[in-house]
């Protein structure tokens, strides 16, 4: 049941990616009527699937280590939401949409159904730890896409072209550089509890050499390069551009932690 509901809701997401796709060349108000309850119909669904999943014995079996997948798109949507409750824009939705889209594939596929948990790692551990790293790359992924928007507007503003279609519709810059601001600040106290539970079930069952983990390695780079963006803003004041370059250097860091956890990462058994 719980990958029946998972793949309702990624036919509703559907019309999301629609979305996402007919925004770029213009698109209408009334798509934007429709894909408002469509993907929010969508994420409660999702939401069924996980905590159907959650209640099944031994919840991190075989497969469902790709359940991270799944668990990171319906955060992505929760995000979205959140967002615009609080500033009335859809426009993350064309970057959000594609990718929870693509990440409920994955999950709802049958060939997902591979992999299991180390047997020396307590489900909770690693639960816990998966869940906070998981909000944590969703902030930096708002916060990632917040920059390439800010500097979008901010060249079209320079060069005083004329916009239209999904660009004339764009928050004004202060406003975009807010949500990638607000979405760093959540976040980051959920990447550093993740990191610092991952290190204490790695630390326990394989000692110091836990820092060889590849994946530890390049999560440790991803977490610093996030301090040094809270750090220039706080004390530098830094914005826009030089924030942005930064912000996408985070986010490609988090996609190469992200990309190394199957077949590298320790706490996967083989």
């Amino acid at each position: 049941m719980p990958l029946f509901w998972l793949r309702v809701a990624l036919s509703l997401y559907g019309v999301g990616l629609v979305y996402a796709v007919v925004s770029l060349w213009g698109g209408r108000p009334a798509l934007t009527r429709i894909m408002l309850p469509a993907v929010g119909l969508g994420t409660i669904f999702h939401f069924v699937a996980l905590l159907e999943y959650g209640m099944l014995p031994q919840s991190i079996e075989p497969s469902f280590l790709h359940q991270g997948e799944s668990l990171m798109a319906f955060l992505l949507m929760v995000f979205f939401f959140a967002v615009y409750a609080r500033y009335k824009t859809a426009s993350p939705g064309v970057a959000v949409f594609p990718m929870v889209f693509l990440l409920s594939v994955l999950a709802s596929a049958p060939s997902s159904l591979i992999g299991s948990p180390s047997p020396n790692v307590s489900d909770r551990w690693i639960m816990t730890h998966v869940g906070l790293i998981l909000v944590g790359y969703s902030a930096l992924f708002f916060s990632f896409f917040a920059s390439i928007l800010y500097l979008v507007q901010e060249r079209n503003l320079k060069a005083k072209l004329k916009a239209s279609g999904f660009w004339s519709r764009l928050p004004a810059l202060a406003t975009i550089d807010d949500i990638g601001y607000k979405c760093l600040v959540f976040g980051f106290p959920f990447m550093t509890l993740g990191l610092i539970s991952g290190s204490i079930v790695a630390e326990s069952r394989f000692g110091s050499t836990y820092f060889l983990d590849p994946k530890i390695v390049l999560s440790i780079l991803m977490w610093a390069v996030y301090m040094v963006l809270l750090y220039t803003r706080w004390s530098a004041g830094w914005r826009g551009r030089r924030h942005a370059y930064l912000a996408a250097f985070a986010f490609g860091a988090a996609v190469l932690a992200w990309s190394v956890n199957n077949g590298w990462h320790r706490f996967i058994a083989q």
